[in-house]
């Protein structure tokens, strides 16, 4: 099935600090693109990786699940891991809890985690009828496009299907359990004003895990999908200046190849 326009997944080989971006529910490697770029442009290894179902058609997340979108950021994880010294998971929204479990479960292997608006819950009252009401509606109206910036555009599903959103469900408790497990310095920025995901999920997170470094920084100028929003610099100064403090042969070096390599391709567009 032909991934949407903007939606490919991106790879930039840089130096030895590398970064994982995870992209949100429903969306795509295209709202975290120009922070991936960002990264890559100071010389960071950078992997953004098209989760299963995501960036085609809404027909084809139906048939996928938390441990597909899973399964793949730990392979890219293992694969970073393998290249560079140190490695560092960035998260937008549901892309937030994919980097807390890969904390929870990686430990050591990464030196800190970046979050922008991490989804904690599946919030409503129709969210306890999902287990039943999935067999027999099949879709609800999408998540994407919470943007405060005029001409701000995500690329993502118009429609989110209830059998994934249903795994959803169940995965962002499994992560909320394992949070005490995550002790990486932790840097996570948010929203007051958020339509998708409330402050609520970022309070419980911050109270749960165990990191005893970390920084909350407020987002006043931009909706749920920050990395496309007015405060997209922020975000991407913000989380450069994080791994360069930790990292800190990430700080000015040398771009090590084109920017923009995509999967498969010779350069980026």
């Amino acid at each position: 099935m032909p991934v949407l326009p903007g939606a490919e997944p991106y790879r930039h080989e840089g130096g030895e600090v590398g970064v994982l971006l995870c992209h949100g529910f429903t969306g795509s490697p295209q709202s975290l693109r120009p922070w991936a770029e960002y990264l890559a442009e100071r010389g960071l290894t950078v992997s953004l990786p098209l989760l299963p179902g995501h960036g085609t058609r809404w027909e084809d997340m139906r048939i996928t699940g938390w441990q597909d979108w899973y399964a793949e950021v730990d392979r890219e994880l293992r694969a970073l891991r393998e290249r560079c010294t140190q490695v560092f998971v960035c998260g937008l929204s549901m892309g937030g809890a994919l980097t807390l479990r890969l904390a929870a479960r990686h430990g050591d292997d990464i030196s800190g985690i970046v979050l922008v608006n991490p989804a904690n819950k599946v919030h409503g009252l129709a969210s306890h009828a999902l287990p039943v009401l999935r067999h027999f509606v099949p879709t609800t109206r999408g998540l994407v496009g919470d943007i405060k910036k005029k001409g701000g555009i995500e690329v993502g599903y118009e429609k989110v299907p209830l059998h994934s959103a249903h795994s959803l469900r169940a995965f962002l408790r499994l992560v909320d359990r394992d949070l005490p497990q995550v002790t990486q310095p932790l840097l996570l920025l948010r929203s007051p004003e958020d339509h998708v995901v409330p402050p609520a999920d970022s309070a419980r997170i911050l109270s749960r895990v165990s990191s005893t470094d970390f920084t909350e920084i407020l987002l006043e100028h931009s909706y749920h999908v920050a990395t496309l929003d007015n405060d997209a610099d922020l975000i991407f100064e913000e989380s450069h200046a994080f791994i360069a403090r930790l990292a800190p042969s990430a700080d000015g070096e040398a771009t090590a190849a084109p920017v923009g390599l995509q999967e498969g391709t010779a350069s980026g567009g």
